[in-house]
This record gives C-alpha cells, sequence and structure tokens, in this order.
C-alpha cells in the first residue's frame, strides 16, 4: 500500500520534533485497527522490525471477550503472542491526531514467522497470489457509508442507546445544502484522510436522515482493503472530536434505510483492463462472465464476509436498495450485482450485498475466490435480470439471517478449498458465538411485546 511517508521521512521527522508518536496497527477479525503507541524515537530505533501482541486479538468479538471453540488460540493453550510486523510501505501521516504517524502490520507466526493464515490482511494476500498465477491484478473500491448523530459516543452509551437523533432531519441523498450543515465534520474527514495520503473522491449524502456516503479511488484489491479501514477508523475518531458519533452499524432503527458498503471490482492484465471486450454484450469479456458467474453461484457461501452479525440481516429489506436475490442486472439497484460502465473499458461489476459492518479484506479475498473459481471451472453467466428483482420469485435468495449464512459457510466446500480447512472453522466459530451471544439475551422488543399481554 502507498503510504505518504518513506521510512528515511519519518526519521527525519521524529528528530525534528515533528513526530513524536507512531501507531502500529493491524486489522482485526472485525475489520478494527488494533496495536499499540510507540514513542517515534523508539520505533526508528527498534520496533520498525516488529513487535508483539498477545495472539487472542485474532480471536474475540465487539466485546473482546475471549469465546472459546478456536484452534489457534484458548485458555488451555494460555494466550500467547503473535508478532506484528509493521509493513514500512503503509507508513503515512495522521494529520487529524497531532505529532503522529501510522503503520500497518501484518500478523506472523511467533515461532515460524510465518503469516498467521486467519489474519484477514494474509486472508486476502493469499487470493491477490492466487490471482497473480493466472496473469491478473484486481483492481477494487468499496463505498462507505454510515449515519451521523447529534449527540457523543459518551452520551449515546449513557443513554441506553435510546432517542437517538441523526444528525439531519430529512433525507439527505445528494442533497448540497442539508450536507453543508455537516462540513465541519465531513471537510475534515475527506482533507485529512487526503493528506494521510488515501485518494479520496467525494463524500455525499446517502438516501437517509443523516446518512453520509464517503468515496476513495479505485485501487489494488489490498490498497483497498488498507484505504477502507483507515477511512472508517478516522471517521470515527473525527467525528469524536467534533462532539459527534458516526457509527457503521447497518440497520440503526427499523423504519430507516441500512448502510451498505457497496464493492466495485474488476481484473487487469498488463496494465489493461481485462473485464473490456468492445466487440462483446455490454462490453464484457468472457473472462469477467466467468468471474462474474463464479461471484454469483458462491454468494450464499462467502455472505457471512459480507454481513457478519446478526444485525446486518435487518438490512436485507424490499424497497430499500438492499438487495435480497444473488442475481445480476445492467445498472439496476435492486440486483445483488450491478453490471456498471456498460461498453466502456470502466466496465466492472459492483456488489451491493455487503454491509458497512464488513471487513473488506474478508469480504474482498472471499469475492476474489469466488470469481477464481468461476475463471478456473469457465462457469458460465446467466442472462441478466431486469425489472424489479425484489419480486423475482425464481431468484435465489441471499441467507436472510446470520445462522443461514454460518450454515453455508460451514458447508462451504470451495471456500475450503480456497482459503482452508483452518481458516474457514476460525470464521465459522466467529459466526456461532455471534449468533450465541445473540440467542442468550431478552431484547426490549420481547419484553415491551408480551410483558403484560403473553
Amino acid at each position: 500500500m502507498p503510504g505518504n511517508l518513506t521510512f528515511d521521512d519519518l526519521k527525519s521527522r521524529v528528530t525534528d520534533g515533528a513526530i513524536d508518536t507512531v501507531l502500529a496497527c493491524f486489522v482485526d477479525m472485525q475489520g478494527r485497527l488494533m496495536g499499540k503507541r510507540f514513542h517515534a524515537v523508539n520505533f526508528i530505533e527498534t520496533s520498525f522490525a516488529e513487535t508483539h501482541c498477545c495472539n487472542y486479538l485474532l480471536a474475540t468479538d465487539l466485546e473482546m471477550a475471549t469465546p472459546d471453540g478456536y484452534a489457534s488460540t484458548s485458555w488451555q493453550s494460555g494466550y500467547g503472542d503473535y508478532v506484528m510486523q509493521p509493513d514500512l510501505a503503509t507508513l503515512r501521516l495522521v494529520p487529524w491526531l497531532e505529532g503522529t504517524a501510522m503503520v500497518l502490520c501484518d500478523v506472523l507466526d511467533h515461532h515460524t514467522h510465518a503469516p498467521v493464515p486467519h489474519s484477514p490482511r494474509a486472508i486476502l494476500k493469499a487470493q491477490i497470489a492466487r490471482l497473480e498465477a493466472l496473469g491478473f491484478e484486481a483492481k477494487m473500491a468499496t463505498e462507505l457509508e454510515f449515519f451521523l448523530f447529534e449527540q457523543s459516543y459518551d452520551d449515546i452509551r449513557k443513554s441506553g442507546f435510546r432517542d437517538l437523533q441523526p444528525i439531519s432531519g430529512y433525507n439527505e441523498d445528494y442533497h448540497i445544502f442539508q450536507t453543508t450543515k455537516e462540513e465541519g465534520i465531513m471537510r475534515p474527514i475527506r482533507n485529512h484522510l487526503y493528506a494521510a495520503g488515501l485518494p479520496i473522491e467525494n463524500s455525499k449524502g446517502e438516501a437517509e436522515t443523516g446518512q453520509e456516503e464517503l468515496n476513495i479511488r479505485y485501487s489494488p484489491a489490498l490498497d483497498c482493503a488498507d484505504y477502507h479501514s483507515i477511512a472508517k477508523h478516522a471517521i470515527k475518531e473525527i467525528a469524536w472530536q467534533q462532539g459527534r458519533a458516526a457509527s457503521f452499524l447497518p440497520k440503526w432503527h427499523h423504519d430507516r434505510v441500512g448502510s451498505s458498503s457497496h464493492v466495485h471490482q474488476s481484473l487487469w492484465k498488463d496494465g489493461e483492463p481485462a473485464f473490456f471486450d468492445p466487440d462483446a454484450d455490454h462490453g464484457m469479456s468472457t473472462l469477467m462472465g466467468h468471474y462474474m458467474a463464479g461471484l454469483i453461484k458462491y454468494a450464499p457461501d462467502y455472505t457471512f464476509f459480507l454481513a457478519p452479525y446478526i444485525n446486518s440481516y435487518k438490512r436485507f429489506a424490499k424497497g430499500t436498495f438492499a438487495p435480497t436475490k444473488t442475481v445480476w442486472s445492467v445498472d439496476n439497484r435492486t440486483a445483488g450485482f450491478r453490471l456498471c460502465g456498460e461498453g466502456t473499458k470502466g466496465v466492472r461489476v459492483e456488489c451491493r450485498i455487503g454491509g458497512s459492518d464488513l471487513n473488506p479484506y474478508l469480504a474482498q479475498a472471499a469475492m476474489l475466490a469466488a470469481g477464481i473459481k468461476g475463471i478456473e471451472d469457465g462457469l458460465s453467466l446467466p442472462p441478466a435480470t431486469t425489472g424489479d428483482v425484489y419480486e423475482d420469485a425464481k431468484a435465489q435468495d441471499i441467507p436472510q439471517t446470520l445462522r443461514a449464512a454460518t450454515q453455508t459457510l460451514r458447508n462451504s466446500a470451495f471456500l475450503r478449498e480456497a482459503m482452508g480447512d483452518d481458516v474457514i472453522d476460525h470464521y465459522t466459530r466467529c459466526a456461532e458465538w455471534e449468533q450465541e451471544e445473540f440467542d442468550r439475551v431478552v431484547t426490549d422488543w420481547e419484553i415491551a411485546r408480551g410483558f403484560e399481554r403473553a
């Protein structure tokens, strides 16, 4: 990933006092940045080579609990260390934090220094390597949708997450006047991220009150995932600095439209778009047809990597621009997969299934694996679906619950072949734990519905 600091730049800025803190971060299963704050002098003298972290950090949930059932780490094995190896090519400024730089780390086995196979960055790198062996490079872009709220994170938590107030009062999709009112937050987000070396394109209002979207330029797949993770982290920090809260929860209210993370993708060969054939229907090459056929056929298998929590599935609803069917269509936002850039060199496929809570490394890796499988098996792309896909009774449904997606993940021979049994078993356990934690909780809805009338 192209950072905007070389190691020599960092050393110079540490010497002159401009930088005193280096964030050494890796991405956990939930897509969050985890790591340490180094005194910059220590980092440039010793820790630039490696540091360590507890191996439970790739076997936790959102609450940082330590569930049982993971083969890689447990109380029985004593929770040992992983190596965090800074990828110095990702060094960058963190302009929204004073005197701070950041580097992303790969997670390695403490004894062998081999990549930890269930580390999200390693999972994506493995699929990129498979694609490179076929002679292709993947380019991708993710759309980050989120809600801004009037209150701060602390105020919302202290209120029990009740009476949430979005920052605007009406649907602000592409609405310049309403988004002008939010520039106190969105302008620093755009400018700080650009100054951190992320190729920011734009921000816009999305199709709900208080909903925003940030778009980052199309990039090589690993860069895309790195950009997404840094941007999501920065959005939360910058909103917090302004006394507001940003949430990437896909469905914060049952009457509100949810937040997605659409993923645009195409393959390139020798610097040229391999998905483009000017003489073919829609400008789609035969290769693109095979790739898309794989995406569609195996979508149920990898849905967990696009929708990893109970709440993720509340977003899949008719008439909300969130898809419910695993079919493709030409520039049609009711389908799970949308053909964009029809007839041009920019022809690409947009997966619309993923929610704002996805881990971009896992989502991109799973889709690359499905696309590779489609290419290897020469799968045929079914005809495009037209009209209102929500009403297409013949189209295959996206798994509608976490329980269903866990089952398709567990039983996926294709993903086990592409990623390995250990990786799929690891994330199956992650999915099972989310379901177990939800199943034991009595919700407010149950109490209000049945307390008197049951």
